[in-house]
């Protein structure tokens, strides 16, 4: 089996800390690891497969001799990612940079994967709340066809990073000494609260958090008929975000034709016995790779409505997992290699 020389672009945070687990559990055939961050972590060192790999700065001449390169995310993958793929790699990019660039594929393997093969060395990974919407919505949305989705996150902090997890877990033990708190990564305290505000609010009163929705889910499904309206919120859990989803389709559904047909969808795990309780949780979903659907139900406000609760762990589904799936999906289909 062919080796893949891979470099990872902010591997000293918690996207790139995962980025190295899965690589790992889904036994990619790494040949040379390159772990890359700033210059502040230069030379810190990360284990990684019985080995221990030094931290270099993220620089474009460091990318000589790299077959594929996996952004965690930020910014810097807008001057690097170009740096890049001129060396003769091939870029998978967790940020926003080139998402809603038409030239860039983005793909989530479980419904576009054909878009990787367009790819002219860069290919974005979506926003995690948008993974884990399309992939339960894509397989309804061959079925039956879909005019318009509501929906409304559940955001846990750790979407913002270690210092997300960081100041909750802070915040819940300042209330429990019944000290006050200081939030600085959030613009009020989040232990004991939610707050419907995730990125910047745009001239429409939509955040580009919930406007990343509606552009994403329309350029994957290829389709920009279908209307989204969403309203994303960060909520005090640590890990793994949920969102109900209320879906107008083309054709009429039932809860019994739409569970039948997510049984079969890939990715996707039923949790769908309300009389027993279960449901999708963070708390099951969390560490794990799968979409989580349950509270699959007719909607009664519409004629021909579903509505369904969606959970699943953003940094590795969200983020990691589904970046590694890229990779392995360019792996199969020998699409790591120079841009001719």
């Amino acid at each position: 089996m062919r080796k893949y020389n891979v470099a990872i672009v902010g591997a000293t945070g918690a996207v790139g800390q995962e980025l190295l687990k899965v690589l790992a559990e889904r036994d990619f055939p790494v040949g040379e690891l390159l772990l890359l961050a700033s210059a502040r972590s230069e030379g810190k060192k990360i284990a990684w497969q019985g080995r221990e790999y030094i931290v270099r700065e993220a620089v474009p001449k460091a990318f000589a001799g790299v077959d594929l390169v996996l952004f965690a995310g930020g910014s810097i993958s807008q001057t690097l990612a170009p740096e890049a793929v001129k060396r003769g790699a091939v870029c998978i990019d967790n940020s926003s940079t080139f998402r809603y660039d038409p030239a860039v594929p983005l793909v989530v393997p479980e419904v576009n994967p054909e878009d990787v093969r367009w790819h002219r060395g860069i290919i974005a990974n979506p926003n995690c709340s948008t993974i884990q919407m399309v992939v339960a919505l894509k397989p309804l949305y061959d079925a039956f066809g879909i005019k318009r989705v509501v929906v409304a996150t559940y955001q846990a902090v750790s979407g913002a990073g270690k210092e997300g997890l960081a100041e909750l877990e802070q915040q819940i033990k300042q209330l429990a000494a019944g000290e006050p708190t200081s939030p600085e990564t959030f613009p009020y305290q989040i232990a004991c609260n939610v707050i419907p505000h995730i990125d910047i609010f745009l001239d429409n009163d939509y955040t580009k958090e919930e406007m990343k929705m509606t552009w994403e889910t329309q350029k994957m499904l290829h389709d920009e008929n279908i209307l989204l309206s969403a309203t994303a919120v960060r909520v005090p859990v640590f890990r793994s975000h949920a969102e109900a989803v209320h879906i107008e389709t083309e054709r009429p559904v039932t809860a019994a034709a739409a569970r039948e047909v997510l049984s079969h969808a890939p990715g996707v795990v039923i949790q769908d016995d309300p009389q027993q309780k279960l449901y999708p949780m963070p708390l099951y979903s969390s560490d794990t790779d799968e979409v989580y659907v349950g509270r699959i139900r007719k909607d009664i406000a519409v004629e021909n409505g579903l509505s369904l609760f969606v959970v699943a762990d953003q940094i590795r589904k969200g983020a990691a997992t589904n970046a590694v799936q890229i990779a392995q999906l360019l792996a199969a289909e020998d699409l790591i290699r120079p841009v001719e």
